[in-house]
């Protein structure tokens, strides 16, 4: 994709994520920053904050666990290297705590795929799992949507007994909702 392809992507990805009901009326969004080919998140945190929302934003812990911090603006972010891993944007701020997520009307999480059953492929590290898990645990309910391109929605990816289906994706030609989550 070019660079007006990928602002183009973005930006639709935007627009589209933010007609979903569940964005409209949440106060509190659990994001992240997109990093290296990933669909563009940085105008759909903006849109939301511009919205009133409370937007948090992930920090990777060393053990892959996350912490989470508050997006209030693109000065709010830090490029932080992860030694054997890729850098990552994160909130500078005030760390809140892993137990932060639990909080979140709506978790947008990244991935490399999702399934027609919604099942979502991460990227392996399990940082995403752990985030499921505490929020099954907390008997947290937040509406969980994952951020793709439109060639990222496939017909199935492997699934393993811990993974949950998500209950939506969004790319930039639109909103697809699985109705088994």
């Amino acid at each position: 994709m070019t660079a007006d392809d990928v602002r183009g992507a973005a930006r639709a990805l935007a627009e589209h994520a933010l007609e979903l009901p569940e964005l409209a009326r949440g106060r509190t969004v659990a994001a992240y920053v997109s990093v290296g080919s990933e669909p563009g998140t940085l105008a759909l945190l903006d849109a939301l904050r511009a919205r009133g929302v409370r937007v948090l934003l992930p920090a990777l812990l060393p053990d892959n666990d996350l912490d989470w911090g508050e997006y209030t603006g693109p000065d709010s972010l830090a490029r932080v290297e992860h030694h054997g891993k890729m850098a990552l944007f994160e909130p500078s701020g005030a760390r809140l705590g892993p137990e932060a997520v639990t909080g979140a009307d709506v978790v947008l999480l990244p991935g490399l795929a999702v399934d027609a059953r919604g099942m979502r492929l991460g990227r392996g590290g399990g940082s995403y799992d752990r985030v499921l898990a505490r929020l099954e645990r907390a008997g947290a309910l937040p509406r969980l949507v994952v951020l793709l391109y439109d060639t990222e929605v496939v017909a199935r990816v492997p699934a393993e007994a811990h993974d949950r289906p998500v209950h939506a994706v969004v790319t930039p030609s639109g909103v697809r909702r699985f109705p088994s989550a």
